[in-house]
């Protein structure tokens, strides 16, 4: 008898601990209840301010004028009188050719001269018709222009003040028109074109004063004008040719030489917004910002942005003087969705805004 009692506890014990066993997993199987939480996040309040409206451009310093020296016709160099970089003034004998040519033209010009005065006095003793007179006098004409053009193709001047940048032919060459004697530059002024957008084509005007920084020469500034605007606009790069010119009187900026244009448009009155605050859209070139309604919620809102300033961009379209706008924790925003605020940076930079 107290084997069969001892018996049915014992597997009324197992009973027990089977039971308690199944509600024990069942109760490790029961997922736990997810508790969301709402994004905390740093806000801006942002305001308009003058922004500069100041452009960089880049540019090759070139010559105000280039000439290059050459005779109308071949022969040979006779005199090679200055070298590259030399400096000249206009009107300077730089090379001669040979004179034979204009020696013999000149002869036959003076031989032309005294036979026209013999006919002038036998055409006033009404000896000579005046056709006759007239066909002398123009066989003289067309040979004194023979002489003048020899002359001018066999002393060779300078047609500005410049620099010799390049000469290819030693005394006692053949002139082969195949390549200049000499290429005079003038880089009293120089000149620097530069292409501008077509959205600021108004914005430039003929006389505006603009900055010159050339990378050869750190730290030193060059004042110069706007001297052309080209009237057309390239189709392919939508842009137009504006020419700046460059007193340069000490000729220190060298024609070649790599340069940035600096223009001011003045200034706009645009609201200014962290560059923190932007989310680039994937798969576009489009940019947002999150901005803070009235009642907590986001509102993912797309800009249209300006000119960057350091760490702040100008924005031109999409916000308002005034709106708050999300800096931090953007990364759990959805639009629509409740934020709390951190009112600590919200505040702090709102103190550094009005400064």
């Amino acid at each position: 008898m107290k084997t069969i009692f001892r018996t049915m506890l014992i597997a009324g014990a197992v009973v027990m601990a089977a039971g308690c066993g199944s509600n024990t997993k069942k109760a490790e199987a029961q997922p736990e209840a997810v508790v969301e939480t709402v994004p905390t996040v740093s806000v801006v309040q942002v305001s308009k301010r003058e922004v500069p409206q100041i452009a960089t451009y880049t540019s090759t310093v070139q010559p105000y004028v280039k000439n290059n020296i050459v005779p109308q016709a071949g022969g040979r160099i006779t005199k090679i009188n200055v070298e590259i970089g030399d400096f000249v003034t206009k009107g300077q004998v730089l090379a001669e050719m040979d004179k034979t040519s204009l020696l013999q033209a000149q002869l036959q010009l003076q031989n032309k001269e005294v036979e026209l005065q013999r006919l002038k006095s036998l055409y006033e003793a009404g000896g000579l018709s005046k056709s006759d007179l007239d066909a002398v006098e123009l066989q003289y004409n067309v040979a004194k222009t023979q002489v003048d053009n020899l002359i001018e193709n066999t002393t060779l001047l300078s047609p500005i003040d410049g620099v010799i940048t390049a000469r290819n032919y030693d005394a006692g060459d053949m002139y082969a028109m195949s390549a200049p004697i000499y290429t005079v530059e003038q880089i009293k002024p120089v000149k620097l074109l530069v292409a501008i957008s077509e959205s600021d084509y108004t914005k430039v005007k003929k006389g505006d004063s603009v900055e010159i920084a050339a990378d050869a020469l750190p730290g030193t500034k060059f004042y110069g004008k706007v001297g052309k605007i080209y009237p057309t606009i390239d189709p392919a790069t939508r842009t137009f040719t504006v020419e700046v010119v460059v007193d340069n009187n000490y000729s220190t900026l060298r024609p070649g030489m790599f340069a940035r244009v600096i223009v001011d448009f003045g200034s706009n009155n645009n609201v200014v917004i962290p560059d923190v605050a932007v989310v680039k859209q994937q798969g576009s070139g489009e940019r947002f910002v999150y901005v803070l309604n009235a009642d907590g919620t986001v509102t993912y809102t797309k800009v249209v942005l300006g000119r960057r300033m350091g760490t702040e961009y100008e924005v031109l379209e999409g916000l308002s003087d005034g709106d708050r706008i999300v800096t931090g924790g953007q990364i759990r925003l959805k639009a629509g969705i409740q934020v709390t605020v951190n009112e600590y940076v919200k505040y702090e930079h709102i103190q550094k805004s009005g400064q």
